[in-house]
């Protein structure tokens, strides 16, 4: 009997659960991971692929004027290489680390945003300052801020989350730094990038959990103003005339749309074939990025662009798995970061796609994983490999969770048992 209870003992005090959470809190960089989601990986390679192959079909005409019609692919390889080594680097540190430094990366992105609009630093390109030089290369500024808005706001969203349950102030907090963002956006100017990343951050507040009132109330807020700053630059509000009726100086103000439309029409359903498009021979404007859309309908059809969206809705769909998974296991910084790369993508996509066909006025937006741009590539797939950390961490999590559920359901059954052979032997001993 006296064995019985000491192991009944052991049983009781030699909890895996608390080597769980010791797991958890002493996790390094190099353990604690569990290989990313499958489909998700598959989806962003093949997305990676079609968009390259599309590119270099889109950008032949253009290259042209650079010696070799391959020039503007080879270089976008070039930014998918060095994508991948930025994406390993940011894949290897620690979600928690980006949670921790939120503050440091939220002033680096204003940093971008500052430096741009510098005199003699900043880069002027068809009359607006995006861009910084560095060398042979350009920088988009937006590209990276936005990186860092969606951190600090996955940060202040997982700091303050009970406050911001309960108080409006809270949430008006966030959208102070938001408006100071969006500012610093709209000096460039750069509204298509102001809008995704102001939509990106109330859809990360809407996903969080507050109160609904007040969220549809700042949000009818945010869109007044927008909408005010829409019309009131005289280009915007051409462009917004220009996007009504396209057709009534389709070779003025509605060129660029009028020709996207031609090239979509002339797809059909199974398109003119790869590389037949006409409208990337010089009608088009930006047929290799931010039209690129087009071009993809017009060669692939109907059922090209079907594919692409279908690549699109699955990495949109894991991306909210993954932060529903984080969510489990208690990662709340996780998880808004990850439901905030699923919105983005989502919205840019969207956007991106609505422009090309007519729904929504043009902005210069690129297409994700698409389009050519090294700032706009490289971006994306640091947010990516943020996106499969944060996956890995918590399929690691998730999985010793399971095992500490199994081995305590094992270990009750176990108790069970000692507690039925103690009755046992209690009822077979003689009374004094």
């Amino acid at each position: 009997m006296h064995k019985t209870m000491v192991s009944r003992q052991q049983t009781i005090t030699h909890s895996p659960l608390q080597d769980f959470y010791q797991t958890q809190t002493t996790q390094s960089r190099w353990s604690g991971l569990l290989f990313p989601d499958k489909l998700l990986v598959f989806s962003l390679l093949l997305l990676m692929l079609y968009g390259w192959v599309m590119l270099t079909s889109a950008s032949m005409p253009r290259a042209g004027s650079y010696g070799s019609p391959f020039a503007i692919s080879l270089r976008q390889g070039l930014y998918m290489g060095l994508g991948f080594v930025i994406a390993y680097a940011v894949f290897m540190v620690p979600s928690n680390w980006w949670f921790k430094h939120s503050y440091r990366i939220l002033l680096v992105g204003f940093g971008f945003l500052l430096l741009v609009l510098v005199p003699g630093v900043g880069r002027e390109i068809n009359g607006a300052m995006r861009w910084i030089p560095l060398g042979i290369v350009n920088i988009q500024a937006s590209e990276f801020a936005r990186v860092c808005m969606m951190i600090y706001a996955a940060a202040y969203l997982h700091r303050y989350q009970n406050q911001i349950h309960k108080s409006l102030w809270a949430m008006l907090r966030l959208l102070i730094v938001l408006a100071v963002f969006a500012v610093l956006l709209l000096k460039q100017p750069d509204f298509g990038a102001t809008v995704v990343i102001g939509a990106t951050v109330l859809g990360m507040i809407f996903l969080a959990g507050v109160c609904l009132v007040r969220f549809v109330s700042c949000s009818i807020a945010v869109a007044i103003v927008a909408a005010l700053v829409l019309v009131a630059a005289p280009y915007r509000r051409a462009r917004l005339v220009s996007f009504l009726d396209p057709w009534e100086d389709a070779f003025g103000s509605g060129y660029q749309l009028v020709q996207s439309l031609i090239a979509i029409g002339r797809g059909e359903t199974l398109g003119v074939g790869m590389g037949e498009s006409i409208q990337k021979h010089h009608y088009l404007p930006e047929a290799h990025t931010d039209f690129i859309f087009s071009i993809i309908a017009e060669e692939l059809g109907l059922v090209g662009v079907c594919v692409l969206m279908i690549l699109f809705t699955i990495v949109v769909w894991r991306a909210f798995v993954i932060a529903s998974n984080a969510d489990k296991v208690r990662m709340r910084f996780a998880s808004c970061l990850a439901y905030g790369i699923g919105v983005w993508l989502a919205i840019q996509s969207l956007i991106n796609m609505s422009v090309a066909t007519g729904i929504l006025p043009t902005k210069g937006l690129t297409l994700p994983m698409i389009s050519f741009g090294g700032s706009s590539l490289l971006a994306s797939f640091i947010l990516f490999a943020l996106l499969l950390r944060i996956d890995s961490e918590s399929r690691y999590l998730l999985a010793r969770q399971g095992e500490v559920t199994a081995k305590n359901k094992a270990n009750n059954q176990i108790n069970r048992q000692i507690d039925r052979q103690i009755d046992r032997s209690g009822q077979g001993m003689p009374n004094d």
